[in-house]
């Protein structure tokens, strides 16, 4: 099951001369990752690289910055796919220390010091989350609102019409199993509704 990151963490190694400062964090999507990336470069305008990877939701990113192609991005990609996480952003700073470092001593650099913010991450397991829409007459609302509220799920919002409309949100892996309850407990009476 894939996994996500609670808090970001730094790492931060010295290899002959050079100073890779690095960060695994939870990020949601490019236009973020990109925006925490624009920030490091105001943050460390002395440094010679800013290489990034991202896995969050289907989009993925691999950026050597400048460096050798396929010696930091992509490494760094296969270090967050190998631990199976989503929804990660790794970041690593390098300042140069006069001292080239070779195509196998930059890959090994760059997957070290993501490897060694990893080490320190707290990880949590993702849950995929669907989302459902159904219709009940008014005299189910109550029983349907006691049904969502014990099965964990987010009651998102309610529509009252001829019939009342709700929206909610829990966990994938249940969404099955708590449709056919209430397929049984409202004896059929649940209509199930395309939940944009």
């Amino acid at each position: 099951m894939p996994s996500t990151l609670s808090t970001p963490v730094h790492s931060e190694l010295i290899i002959k001369k050079s100073r890779f400062i690095g960060c695994v964090q939870p990020m949601a999507d490019r236009a973020s990752a990109q925006a925490v990336v624009d920030a490091l470069r105001q943050q460390h305008p002395g440094a010679a690289h800013v290489c990034w990877a991202l896995l969050a939701g289907g989009q993925s990113a691999a950026v050597d910055d400048g460096e050798p192609g396929g010696t930091a991005g992509r490494p760094m990609l296969d270090v967050l796919r190998h631990q199976d996480l989503e929804g990660v952003l790794a970041t690593v700073v390098r300042y140069f220390g006069g001292v080239k470092l070779g195509a196998g001593g930059l890959v090994r650099a760059y997957t070290d010091t993501v490897a060694q913010a990893l080490l320190q991450a707290d990880k949590v397991a993702l849950r995929r989350m669907q989302t459902l829409c159904c219709s009940v007459p008014y005299a189910l609302e109550g029983l349907l609102r006691r049904e969502i509220e014990a099965a964990g799920a987010e009651l998102l919002d309610v529509a009252h019409g001829a019939q009342v409309q709700l929206r909610l949100r829990l966990p994938e892996a249940g969404a099955d199993a708590f449709m056919a309850r209430l397929g049984e407990l409202c004896h059929g009476r649940v209509a199930w509704l395309d939940p944009r």
